[in-house]
């Protein structure tokens, strides 16, 4: 009996999983379309506790992270913002993103956005100079570029592409709609560089979510209370074209689609320049920028993704925090000792992420 040939069948069996993941997503999203704002939001409040209670799993691990990011919080109140984390989640996805390219155009923006101090950065965009904007999964990350292109200013924004084909092409149409450019993450440094070198003012500005799990080869910075590791590769870039960096984030304010872009930090060259170890500065002030964002709404962030997964070697080797990264700590310009104390203290053996 003939058999069939394996690769061929794999990659058959991958596109048909594929299609069985996308077509009900999309059959999902056109229902949605149907029905009044209000009514998703409620629905999607629905299914966000259908979800805690079947796949407990990434509840518990938010609310794990919850409990080491804010040691003063009781387990019941970690479980609630956990579960409110992952509602806010699932209206995010199901309802803000689907929305967003009908209601966010050139001229219904401002009924559903305020630009709060966002307004004064403007003027550094409009001069098509360099800028490295950095987010977060806090609020609605995808807001933040979209505005920007509506109002005339399109960025460059860095994503990691979906395993899904299908799903990768259809939300990459809907981040695309309003003229921001999605650059595929893998293997993009050199095509960043490229860009800001160029005369191209999208290709200057340059927009990265920053808070992801850079694996062992991260740098390893202050981020609530513990270390975690973060790409090298905007301070890099920051570093070798004296570019400006801006951290700012897109909150949700209330039940309806209304936001207000905020911006919570921005350094230049002239606030790591003299520091010891630049690079370090850099990495560690915009993941404190982050912090922030998290502290003025916690319940709009993404609990669950593993952000402190990656773990220095001293630290897995039970060995005392290194002198020369605890010198690095201590130099950080708002590095307080109950923070430095809360970092040194952190192990592994507790519930992680």
């Amino acid at each position: 009996m003939q058999t069939a040939h394996p690769f061929r069948t794999n990659r058959l069996g991958e596109r048909m999983r594929h299609l069985a993941e996308y077509l009900p997503l999309r059959a999902v999203a056109a229902a949605f379309q149907c029905v009044s704002e209000e009514q998703n939001l409620r629905t999607a409040d629905q299914l966000a506790k259908i979800y805690t209670r079947l796949s407990p799993r990434r509840p518990e691990r938010a609310r794990n992270n919850i409990l080491r990011a804010f040691p003063d919080k009781t387990e019941a109140e970690a479980q609630a913002l956990a579960e409110e984390s992952i509602a806010y989640m699932l209206r995010l996805f199901l309802v803000d993103s689907l929305v967003t390219p009908r209601l966010i155009t050139p001229f219904t923006w401002q009924d559903h956005v305020e630009l709060g101090e966002f307004g004064d950065t403007l003027d550094q965009i409009t001069n098509d100079s360099r800028m490295l904007l950095i987010t977060a999964h806090c609020g609605n990350w995808e807001l933040l570029g979209f505005v920007l292109a509506v109002l005339g200013y399109p960025i460059t924004a860095l994503a990691r592409p979906l395993d899904n084909p299908y799903l990768d092409r259809w939300l990459l149409g809907l981040r695309e709609a309003r003229g921001m450019r999605i650059l595929t993450k893998w293997g993009a440094t050199d095509q960043v560089a490229r860009l800001l070198e160029g005369d191209d003012p999208v290709g200057r500005r340059i927009g990265f979510i920053a808070d992801q799990n850079a694996g062992g080869n991260g740098l390893y910075v202050p981020f609530l209370g513990r270390l975690a590791s973060s790409y090298k590769s905007i301070g890099l870039l920051a570093m070798r074209y004296e570019t400006p960096i801006v951290a700012g984030f897109a909150r949700r304010l209330g039940d309806r689609f209304a936001y207000r872009m905020e911006i919570v930090d921005r350094f230049g060259p002239e606030d790591w320049v003299d520091q010891p170890d630049p690079l370090f500065y850099i990495t560690a002030r915009f993941n404190r920028a982050i912090e922030k964002m998290v502290e003025l709404c916690p319940e709009q962030y993404l609990w669950v993704h593993r952000r402190w997964k990656s773990r220095p070697r001293w630290e897995l080797q039970g060995r005392p925090m290194p002198a020369m990264l605890r010198r690095k700590l201590e130099e950080l310009p708002w590095m307080d000792q109950a923070t430095l104390d809360r970092i040194i203290s952190d192990r592994p053996g507790e519930p992680t992420s």
